[in-house]
């Protein structure tokens, strides 16, 4: 790690380390390429944004009743810096902890662990099973279909998207637009 700024491939690694589910490894990139879409689009440190995507759930296999707690013994024993190990805990706010996402980019976070599982449920249920056909009127017609994905937080994307003072349609298309970059890597182009 340089200057305890740890680089992707760290991360990769450490997830690996933790993470055995494959459907849990495709869901931390799905979150790592949303982070990084959206850093581009707002002008910020992608290689920061993408790295505490892709780790974000790192103590959730091992230690689920512990999600979001647990992750900052791990990443603190590896010297990871504070900022991304609190904006890790601020994705579970209101879900298993109390810390609130603050900057941007927890609240980018926080929104997107949630959409881009339905995003990901919504592909799969398509002919194609592929991204690249993804349309926002698909997710919104599956979003009113409570029992579709149900372990999708609705009411987290939504404050989310309020906290980020985006359009819930706007931040859909650019979820979707962030996972069709990466549908390959998702296991999503079909």
């Amino acid at each position: 790690m340089e200057n305890n700024i740890p680089t992707r491939a760290e991360a990769y690694e450490l997830l690996r380390k933790y993470v055995n589910d494959e459907r849990q490894i495709n869901h931390a990139l799905a979150v790592e390429a949303t982070l990084v879409h959206f850093a581009e689009k707002f002008d910020e440190d992608v290689q920061k944004w993408g790295t505490i995507g892709l780790i974000h759930d790192l103590d959730y296999e091992l230690y689920p009743e512990q999600h979001c707690h647990k992750v900052r013994e791990l990443l603190e024993k590896e010297k990871w810096p504070e900022e991304y190990i609190r904006a890790i805990e601020s994705h579970g706010w209101k879900i298993c902890t109390d810390v609130e996402p603050k900057e941007t980019m927890e609240k980018v976070l926080y929104t997107v662990d949630q959409l881009t599982g339905l995003i990901t449920a919504t592909a799969l249920v398509r002919p194609s099973k592929s991204i690249m056909d993804v349309k926002t009127k698909s997710v919104k017609k599956k979003w009113k279909q409570t029992e579709f994905a149900s372990g999708v937080d609705r009411e987290v994307i939504s404050r989310g998207a309020e906290m980020l003072g985006m359009d819930l349609n706007e931040l859909i298309e650019e979820t979707i637009k962030a996972m069709q970059k990466e549908a390959e890597a998702l296991g999503l182009n079909g």
